[in-house]
């Protein structure tokens, strides 16, 4: 922008010179904003996945909670469930069914763009943008797999499965108690999953923490008969205790 900006001042000088330059830069920004709107039915997989490692166990010292800031009227579209999505009021019933969903996935049945997708229904943006899928992505690959690591776990026929161990939420969590939820409908639960890796040569079992935000009727952000996931944390340091 500097650089264009040397070269208008620099040039002729002439108006019309310089209302093409702002044009220009115009069409750049809003070619821009219309992007990075999403789309309800071209949900655009991310370019580029970095690569992550498994989650560790336990409570990290630096645990925070921070969810969406405040709320604004629901205004989407009401839409089907996705698979495996209890459509419900129960946000402990969503909650333990999204945990395990996210720690749920088979190379030898489903790719990683549907793996991906299929964990991407259950994230529901609100109508402000305050959870976008640039965090799901995050959290996402903070579970351990990314496009990356799945294509060599593919090759050995790899699969994950999980159950929910327990499962705590709302004043039951220290986090929430002391910073509690901005609207009443968003609950706050955190899971504690056997998580069982295997793959054609090798088997691993350990425990695994997930935090899932559910947001419920009567918030205004929320469908009026069902709850909908709003997020999860997957990363160590944002798991709620």
């Amino acid at each position: 922008m500097g650089l264009l900006q040397r070269r208008i001042l620099l040039g002729s000088g002439k108006r019309r010179s310089w209302w093409i330059g702002v044009l220009a830069i115009l069409s750049v920004v809003a070619a821009m904003v219309v992007l990075a709107v999403p789309a309800g039915g071209n949900r655009k997989e991310p370019a580029s996945l970095s690569t992550a490692g498994p989650a560790t166990t336990g409570p990290a010292a630096s645990s925070t909670f921070s969810p969406v800031a405040s709320p604004t009227a629901f205004s989407a579209l009401e839409t089907s469930p996705a698979v495996g999505e209890p459509r419900t009021t129960d946000y402990r019933r969503l909650a333990s069914a999204a945990a395990t969903a996210i720690y749920t996935w088979d190379t030898r049945t489903a790719s990683y763009s549907e793996v991906y997708s299929r964990l991407r229904d259950w994230w529901d943006v609100l109508p402000d943008g305050s959870n976008p899928l640039t965090v799901f992505v995050q959290e996402f690959e903070a579970t351990g797999v990314n496009a990356g690591t799945y294509a060599t776990l593919a090759g050995e026929q790899a699969r994950r499965s999980a159950t929910v161990q327990s499962l705590v939420c709302d004043g039951e969590l220290a986090k929430v108690r002391d910073h509690p939820a901005p609207w009443v409908g968003l609950h706050v639960c955190t899971a504690t999953l056997s998580v069982v890796d295997q793959s054609k040569s090798d088997r691993n079992a350990y425990a695994a923490p997930v935090s899932v935000m559910v947001n419920c009727p009567p918030a205004s952000t929320a469908p009026t008969d069902h709850c909908d996931v709003v997020g999860f944390y997957a990363t160590p340091s944002r798991i709620v205790y």
